[in-house]
């Protein structure tokens, strides 16, 4: 990392560079693309969490005026089974392909069985309802420990869990299992003087972003296509199409629309091969979108969960052991973040003696997605909560048990790396000497803490800077922005250009546009696509440097580079950027750079959040009066977009905590499928988030950037939940905290 310095660009408050767009409804999502002769298409659905399907008839659907395509299982090419990474997580594609229409069965209520597309969306519904599907309904299984039993409805006659030391025999609903251990677990608990053992729950959420799914697309005549659609990461959307649909890479250009929100949850497909299959059938282009309740039915959530923590320590709070069993819910197929949950549960602690056990185990709900930090905050709801509780009975402050026993450079984590530089303890400290931590509380408040990890990723990403002629500049990145990346990218170009932001121009290129970008996800961008963008700077700051010293007629290493011109080092004498890029066609050339890279050395991220609550005894309902969160940065590019990111994860994390759940009937039918009744928090349900940014430079990125999209949500899920504990007095170990589940820990308190 260069050495630490005052930057012009760095650390500023930036205005975002499409947020005109945004404000005055010019910018275009993923349903506002209409294209001549454009056809209206709508999906079938089962009425059924788990059924045989024993025929579909499309006859009097194809029969109907104004349809001009029906597609079903049967138009999608037979693949086999194969992992395809997408985003923070992989999938099977045969999974992936038999979840955006079902073949053979239908494993939750609401999963695609046909599609058809018409002239309007009228006909296109009236359609939809004449499609006949005969069933033969099966039991569903609607519980990750009902899923495990051994006389449960098996989802997946081909599905043997992977992970065990010999192959079974015989199919299972365990999709996989996961070990980690170092130490001696058993010697760890005898030597502890005080165990918390707890088992802890948390439900199927959803990420709650306001757009739905949608996507236009069109099948050319001579095969090639195009999809417009809201994703995190549309080289993925080309690459999994691609798969299900046996085409090459060439022939599918994607487009990201403005995405209205994702969290995760827009990092795979539900439609676009879907799409793509009826405007080849029809010949013309296919515009299809979900309505509210089918995102709720049919698009991934959350996992819900089902873990067993077990924490010792001696008298002095020295942890001595740490053991958990953690089950994850993957819904209808598997591929759960299980794996994540494992690797992050304990890793905020350095402990000899840890063993952690994982299963990814399918159920009839949706299959899950991605969801901000996907894993972590189930399984560190667990482990903070038991943490918290390990305070408690050790009558020691919750923030002194942790600095005691607090990861830092050189700790060794369970799930490989030894850390370099990281930042828990300094947000520890931040915590400890918070004027919110050192408030009084009131009648029926609860106070508590809670700290999160998350490790960020790297992954690939390529961009192109080209030089106008007039010095402005634009930065082609393939890296979709959901959070403000534009301006960060904009931010690092100009520091490293010495060029004002105000002349840079960022653009999100399609995937014929640039080269391969990971999705937008794991926290990557601004520290992966960042490190592009810096390479490609430099390398057009030495072109530039070239150019002037061609034009002095001296080495290049009498230029230097100062805000933007070359200066000569032996005369004093000047070329701006703008004069240097004018003459650019008679002295070798339009300027231009770029950089492709899998970015290596994401710092981990730590945080640690304050919360405030109050219950009311006779209602059970839990008000937030009070909140902070404290998270490294690393560096903060640009601290009002990293505020945000805090103060975003922290709302949804409080959500999920106090309301959020999805409810199924007992024929596992969502009861819910909509805002209305699954409730996620409005700005009258939160105080003003307060946020502390702290800063340990990553040695790995040239500004000391960590990703700070995701360790933001793990947190809230204890830190509430022990406050209502707190002040309730009984220990609430099932999310959410909602008012009845309060109230009635209340009353048996009070019997």
């Amino acid at each position: 990392m260069s050495e630490v310095k005052d930057y012009k660009y760095i650390g500023q408050r930036t205005i975002r560079p499409d947020g005109f767009d945004k404000v005055t409804g010019r910018a275009n999502f993923g349903a506002d693309l209409t294209l001549p002769g454009m056809l209206w298409a709508r999906v079938k659905r089962s009425p059924y969490a788990h059924a045989r399907i024993i025929d579909i008839d499309t006859s009097k659907a194809e029969a109907l005026a104004g349809v001009m395509a029906v597609a079903t299982a049967a138009d999608f090419p037979a693949i086999a089974s194969e992992t395809l990474q997408m985003g923070e997580t992989s999938a099977d594609i045969r999974d992936l392909a038999r979840n955006n229409l079902a073949l053979e069965k239908v494993l939750y209520h609401g999963h695609a069985v046909a599609a058809v597309a018409a002239v309007s969306q009228t006909i296109a519904d009236q359609a939809v309802e004449l499609i006949e599907v005969e069933y033969a309904e099966l039991t569903p299984v609607m519980d990750v420990l009902e899923a495990i039993k051994d006389d449960a409805p098996i989802l997946h006659d081909d599905l043997f869990t992977a992970g065990l030391a010999e192959t079974p025999e015989t199919p299972s609903n365990i999709a996989m299992r996961m070990e980690l251990k170092k130490g001696d677990i058993d010697a760890g608990f005898a030597e502890a003087d005080v165990i918390v053992e707890r088992e802890y729950q948390t439900p199927t959420v959803h990420q709650g972003y306001i757009e739905p799914h949608a996507c236009t697309v069109r099948y050319d005549e001579d095969g090639q296509s195009m999809i417009w659609c809201c994703t995190q990461g549309h080289f993925d959307v080309r690459a999994s199409t691609a798969k299900i649909l046996n085409m090459e890479l060439s022939k599918i250009k994607v487009i990201a629309s403005e995405i209205g929100g994702g969290f995760g949850g827009k990092t795979t497909i539900y439609l676009e091969p879907v799409a793509l299959v009826l405007s080849k059938k029809s010949g013309r282009p296919v515009k299809l979108v979900m309505n509210r309740e089918e995102v709720f039915r049919a698009s991934g959530p959350g996992s819900a969960t089902r873990s067993w923590i077990k924490v010792g320590a001696r008298k002095d709070g020295t942890i001595t052991a740490m053991q958990g069993i953690l089950h994850y819910e993957a819904g209808a197929f598997k591929g759960s973040p299980m794996a994540p949950g494992v690797m992050c549960v304990f890793t905020p602690y350095d402990v000899a003696n840890v063993h952690i056990e994982g299963f990814d185990v399918v159920v009839n709900k949706p299959k899950v997605a991605a969801y901000r930090a996907p894993g972590a905050p189930q399984a560190e709801f667990a482990a903070e909560s038991a943490i918290n509780e390990l305070a408690d009975k050790l009558d020691m402050d919750p923030i002194e048990l942790r600095l005691k026993n607090a990861a830092k450079e050189g700790t060794q984590a369970i799930y490989g790396p030894k850390f370099k530089a990281i930042g828990l303890v300094e947000c520890l400290e931040a915590a400890k000497n918070s004027a919110h931590y050192k408030s009084p509380l009131g009648k029926n408040q609860g106070r508590s803490i809670a700290a999160g990890f998350w490790f960020n990723a790297g992954m690939s990403s390529s961009v192109v800077i080209n030089m106008n002629p007039d010095g402005t500049v634009v930065v082609v990145e393939g890296s979709p922005d959901i959070g403000g990346s534009r301006a960060s990218m904009a931010m690092m170009a100009a520091e490293e250009l010495g060029i004002a932001v105000e002349k840079i121009k960022p653009i999100i290129a399609d995937t014929d546009g640039v080269g391969l970008n990971s999705t937008t996800g794991g926290s990557r961008t601004t520290f992966a696509t960042g490190m592009a963008i810096i390479e490609a700077a430099q390398d057009v700051v030495k072109q530039m440097k070239e150019r002037a010293a061609a034009v002095w007629n001296v080495t290049l290493d009498q230029v230097d580079w100062v805000d933007g011109v070359a200066v000569n080092t032996a005369d004093e004498a000047r070329l701006s950027a703008a004069e240097i890029c004018a003459a650019a066609g008679s002295t070798g050339g339009p300027i231009s750079a770029r950089a492709s890279l899998t970015a290596r050395g994401a710092g981990p991220s730590f945080a640690v959040h304050v919360a405030d609550v109050e219950v009311d005894p006779d209602t059970g309902k839990v008000d937030v009066i009070r909140y902070t969160a404290i998270q490294d940065a690393g560096k903060a590019i640009h601290p009002g977009y990293v505020e945000g990111q805090y103060q975003g994860g922290a709302a949804q994390g409080i959500g999920w905590a106090l309301n959020e759940e999805y409810i199924y009937d007992e024929n596992g039918v969502l009861e819910n499928a909509g805002y209305l009744d699954y409730r996620i928090p409005l700005a009258s349900d939160l105080p003003m988030i307060e946020t502390v940014i702290v800063e340990v430079p990553n040695p790995f990125h040239p500004y000391g950037v960590r990703g700070v999209g995701e360790s933001s949500i793990i947190p809230p899920l204890a830190a509430v939940s022990s406050a209502v504990s707190n002040a309730i007095g009984v220990r609430m170990s099932e999310l959410p905290c909602s008012p009845p589940r309060v109230l009635k820990a209340i009353q048996s308190r009070d019997n």
